[in-house]
């Protein structure tokens, strides 16, 4: 499953392919759709794709206790974090309820509140320059119903502010890991499949144990947002591994 951009012109959407006998999904389609369920006041998501798997339109029922526009950017982050999309938001419509809520919503109703309670979201980088050369960045995380923050500052070039991003994310986060501390091994800017993507290293120690954790992201808005979005890739999935 791929994101396109909504400038070009592309066959005509269609549902996604057969996902029944044998559970085939071959464009990641169900992963993405059980993603956006598990976002704050998602009741159902529906990816539709055309026939070579590129991303046509998102469809989403939210309670209505959440702005749409909050519901487009949360869709748009968790898209990219988890799976390295970029998705424009044009191609996302939202419908929002107060009464009626799906059975598949129900039936999963414990397992999407634990996301909720863990999901760790996007949502802001501030880059400010000084004289000295030096580079301050901030970044900010929505978690739950909460906002956390964390800053760095380092030298002002081109391959060191992709790591001082990483610094400055892992430090936001550091408050949501208790009992474990969290550090950047490194990030380093790699090319595959004629995309340039940020894959960035994470150790984390608990209880004397120390584990890598790795994540990567497609530079899309720069290589300082890719870099912080690769440390939520790594850090989101230990996070779902606990539960």
């Amino acid at each position: 499953m791929t994101s396109t951009d909504p400038r070009r012109t592309y066959e005509p959407a269609t549902a996604a392919p057969e996902r029944g006998a044998g559970g085939r999904d071959p464009w990641g389609v169900k992963r993405a759709e059980n993603l956006l369920t598990s976002l704050q006041g998602v009741l159902s998501a529906r990816v539709v794709v055309s026939e070579m798997g590129e991303v046509q339109e998102i469809h989403v029922l939210t309670q209505g206790g959440t702005p749409p526009k909050q519901v487009v950017r949360n869709v748009e982050s968790a898209l990219l974090a988890h799976l390295g999309l970029k998705i424009d938001h044009r191609k996302i419509s939202v419908a929002q309820t107060a009464d009626v809520r799906p059975i598949e919503a129900l039936e999963q109703s414990a397992v999407k509140e634990e996301a909720r309670k863990r999901g760790i979201l996007f949502s802001g980088m501030e880059l400010q320059t000084s004289r000295n050369q030096k580079v301050v960045v901030k970044v900010t995380f929505q978690v739950g119903e909460e906002e956390v923050e964390g800053s760095e500052e380092g030298a002002d070039n081109p391959k060191t502010r992709p790591l001082v991003a990483a610094k400055a994310a892992v430090k936001a986060l550091g408050k949501d890991f208790e009992g474990a501390t969290l550090e950047v091994e490194g990030v380093k800017m790699v090319t595959a499949f004629e995309r340039e993507f940020a894959f960035v290293g994470v150790l984390l120690v608990q209880r004397r144990v120390t584990h890598l954790l790795t994540g990567t992201c497609e530079i899309a808005d720069s290589p300082e947002q890719a870099a912080i979005l690769a440390v939520l890739n790594a850090t989101n999935r230990w996070l779902a591994s606990r539960f």
